[in-house]
């Protein structure tokens, strides 16, 4: 960029900032226009807002080019790099209400003097409610006896899950190795892979280094359940993937299930917004991508993204989503005294059935299309975290 663009830039920032703050945002984001507002953002800077709401598959270049905002709100469907930004001046800050980071370019950002701010921890506690659902629908004896849980990925949601695991009496055989033993990150690949009962996945997406300089991972994490990692999972072991669909090869998964009758639980999918029928057909459980999808992880994942913008704007939040929660009555200790009101709390087979009430089409290639599987997240009924 040369001086002369980056002086156009700034010009276009002013011209922008006098005529006020303009949003573009994922209209999927939770209580966007309570957060997002005149009296939370306007008053307070002493500007007037413009939210512009979008399918967040349909924020692209053009629509940026065009609309020229300042501030950009997206969740994980969503690309942020050179190519959507290229023909746009004037953003200055991209928040996204999701924990992953993988859909940003964030040395791209970097170049450009953009802000970036993600929900890092939003739904940690959804996520982990999510998988301890899916496992005790499936093994409700899981209640009352001694169980291994393996952990591939000891971030925010990880940890979260280690301790409702011990808290249950589980015994926690974890791996990440970007991090230093503890009592949980305590085995390596191997032995939570061969040694568990359940192995939840719970790690970024990311690719092999191609050379010292080139972007990626030590430790990639694409593909990282293959024929190789499953063959070292005996046949009665649960596999649950809630982190990024490509972590797992799902070609490999698909023979695996058939030789071993493996039960796997997939909320997110390789080929994702698309599922094919040959996959679902084998899978225990599925669901279109709402492991994090609770009122509570919902609404935190917008006021982080709003504190940090409050932040750049130099102005204290006068929203909190404590304000916008009705009470919740579902209790984790509740629970565990009533094991048996699991699907009260969450009846996840019925997000099950949705998704598969999506297949349509008489052919052998059917799948549930990408316009249906956004659809159920765009709908999809939140549900509540359970209080400790």
């Amino acid at each position: 960029m040369t001086n002369n663009d980056i002086a156009d830039a700034m010009d276009n920032k002013i011209n922008q900032m006098a005529k006020g703050i303009t949003i573009v945002a994922d209209s999927n984001i939770a209580s966007l226009n309570d957060f997002f507002n005149h009296a939370t953002l306007g008053q307070l800077s002493g500007q007037t807002v413009k939210i512009i709401p979008v399918a967040g598959r349909d924020i692209d270049a053009k629509l940026l080019s065009e609309v020229q905002p300042d501030i950009l709100l997206i969740r994980s469907v969503t690309q942020v790099n050179e190519a959507l930004l290229a023909e746009n001046h004037s953003v200055q800050f991209v928040g996204s209400a999701t924990i992953g980071t993988d859909h940003v370019d964030q040395d791209y950002l970097a170049t450009r003097d953009i802000t970036f701010a993600n929900a890092a921890g939003c739904s940690k506690h959804s996520v982990a409610q999510y998988v301890l659902t899916a496992i005790l629908t499936l093994r409700p004896n899981y209640w009352q006896q001694p169980v291994t849980l393996g952990i591939i990925g000891l971030g925010n949601i990880g940890s979260t899950l280690a301790q409702y695991a011990n808290d249950l009496g589980w015994q926690v055989l974890g791996y990440d190795p970007l991090l230093p033993s503890s009592t949980i990150n305590n085995a390596s690949l191997e032995q939570v892979l061969s040694q568990s009962n359940a192995v939840s996945l719970h790690v970024p997406l990311t690719s092999e280094k191609v050379d010292s300089d080139a972007k990626g991972s030590d430790y990639p994490t694409r593909h990282l359940i293959n024929a190789e990692t499953l063959a070292m999972m005996p046949a009665d072991n649960i596999l649950i993937n809630s982190a990024r669909g490509p972590v797992v090869n799902e070609n490999d998964l698909k023979n695996d299930i058939a030789h071993t009758g493996r039960q796997v639980v997939l909320d997110v999918f390789e080929h994702e917004p698309t599922v094919a029928d040959s996959l679902l057909a084998k899978l225990t459980i599925a669901t279109p991508h709402i492991a994090g999808y609770t009122l509570e992880g919902k609404l935190r994942g917008t006021q982080i993204i709003y504190d940090a913008l409050c932040e750049k704007l130099a102005i204290i939040p006068a929203q909190s989503m404590s304000n916008l929660l009705p009470l919740n009555l579902f209790l984790w200790s509740e629970l565990k005294a009533n094991p048996d009101r699991l699907s009260k709390f969450y009846d996840i087979m019925q997000d099950d059935a949705l998704l598969r009430s999506k297949i349509s089409g008489e052919n052998p290639d059917k799948q549930v299309n990408g316009a249906d599987f956004d659809g159920l997240r765009r709908d999809y009924h939140l549900r509540r975290e359970w209080q400790s």
